[in-house]
């Protein structure tokens, strides 16, 4: 699948609307008066390669990402494009590592783009970013969360916006220990089966040792898996306190579904949920404490003008995947703005600078320049009951910011001593 929002014909050989259009104005131009027009040159539109899953158990959230990027997009060229440059976004379904390389090195090679971004699956990312790195350009990854994207496997052209698993972790973290639920309690936890769940492991297991937690089983899980049932046995024959998901995707889902069904006693709590995952479960099916970048009730007049844009515009509200790619682009349109250059090095040492960008919240956001990850305030959110939600859109109860509006953000992000990452 191919999408985009063009002033510029692409080099992979289709053109938009908008090119057939100019193309046919010029066209009559010639035949009125015989001789060809003189035509004021335009300015080059700023090319972005844009990869994210579209099918697969990610699609669901890549269709979000799509819509939010792309309206930012018409946002900025309706408003006269980046220092009179239109911007030229192009999403691709990234599909798999395999094919996500594929693309981004032809997006490269080909295509010409300025920089690549997206992505959700972190195992497509750390693809994504090691051709970007071989090429030297700007790889902007939107909505992985794995922290060894941001530690042993970061890069100096690669940059990070979404919260990594290990703020996932402390966000949910806080709000289990306000409410007694991590001292002296057993877990069982349910992993996803690929580099992103075995990083948010690691940090859950990190968390349990710190808090006096047990840790008394631990599932792996493929992605394509569907029938939850031999796991739902090994949980109820374990009896743990507490079932925590490390799950990704309709993963999600599918386990929340099947639970309510087999009717365990045992509270469930997540260190990883989206929340188009979370409405797909519906109503009385979800419940417990989970972490979120972003939601659409969020008390911020920025942030409710957004999300009446994009619900006008799509006819549905905005998941954070739609959130999130949607800020990923105004923070590029800021730095492209202010160094006048979509050129790699210059957005490197502007994005390092420690820049302010608002991104719809309370708190401006900035990117630490030692693991380019934006650091940003964390939610943790818990579900009403069955019978006090009006529906999926109603079931959630956004938390307090974390951390604390008088703490610094710094405090729920990995240190600096307890990070990996070198350039």
């Amino acid at each position: 699948m191919k999408i985009s929002d063009s002033g510029a014909p692409h080099a992979s050989g289709y053109w938009s609307r908008r090119d057939a259009l100019k193309a046919g104005a010029g066209a009559a131009a010639v035949g009125l008066l015989g001789f060809p027009a003189i035509v004021r040159a335009q300015p080059k539109a700023i090319r972005i390669g844009h990869l994210t899953p579209m099918t697969g158990f990610l699609g669901t959230l890549g269709e979000y990402a799509v819509q939010g990027i792309q309206m930012a997009a018409e946002e900025i060229n309706a408003a006269g494009g980046v220092n009179g440059r239109q911007i030229d976004v192009m999403s691709e379904d990234s599909i798999n590592p395999e094919n996500a390389a594929t693309k981004a090195q032809r997006m490269i090679e080909r295509d010409g783009v300025d920089f690549i971004a997206g992505e959700i699956s972190s195992a497509s990312a750390l693809a994504i970013s090691q051709v970007a790195a071989r090429h030297q350009k700007l790889f902007i990854a939107v909505g992985p969360r794995s922290d060894v994207l941001r530690g042993a496997n970061c890069s100096k052209y690669m940059f990070c916006i979404d919260i990594p698993n290990t703020v996932m972790v402390n966000a949910v973290g806080s709000a289990l220990k306000r409410d007694g639920m991590v001292d002296g309690k057993n877990f069982y936890t349910l992993t996803a089966d690929y580099v992103f769940g075995h990083d948010l492991l690691a940090a859950a297991k990190n968390f349990f040792a710190a808090n006096n937690a047990t840790l008394i089983g631990n599932e792996l899980i493929a992605t394509d898996v569907t029938d939850f049932s031999p796991f739902l046995i090994k949980v109820r024959q374990a009896r743990p306190d507490i079932v925590c998901l490390n799950l990704a995707g309709n993963q999600v889902t599918n386990f929340i579904k099947q639970y309510a069904e087999f009717g365990l006693p045992y509270p469930t709590v997540g260190f990883n949920l989206n929340t188009a995952d979370a409405w797909a479960a519906g109503v009385g099916n979800l419940t417990g404490t989970w972490p979120t970048v972003w939601y659409h009730t969020l008390d911020n007049p920025r942030s409710k003008t957004f999300v009446e844009a994009f619900q006008a515009k799509y006819n549905r509200l905005p998941e954070n995947h739609a959130w999130i790619s949607y800020i990923t682009l105004k923070i590029m349109a800021q730095a492209m703005g202010e160094v006048g250059s979509a050129e790699t090095p210059a957005l490197i040492e502007y994005l390092e600078s420690g820049a302010e960008f608002d991104i719809l919240k309370d708190r401006p956001a900035h990117f630490r320049s030692w693991d380019h990850q934006l650091i940003q305030e964390a939610y943790p959110f818990t579900v009403k009951p069955a019978g006090e939600a009006a529906d999926v859109y109603d079931m959630i109860v956004l938390g307090d910011p974390v951390p604390d509006a008088s703490e610094p953000l710094e405090n729920i992000y990995p240190t600096a001593q307890q990070n990996t990452c070198t350039f």
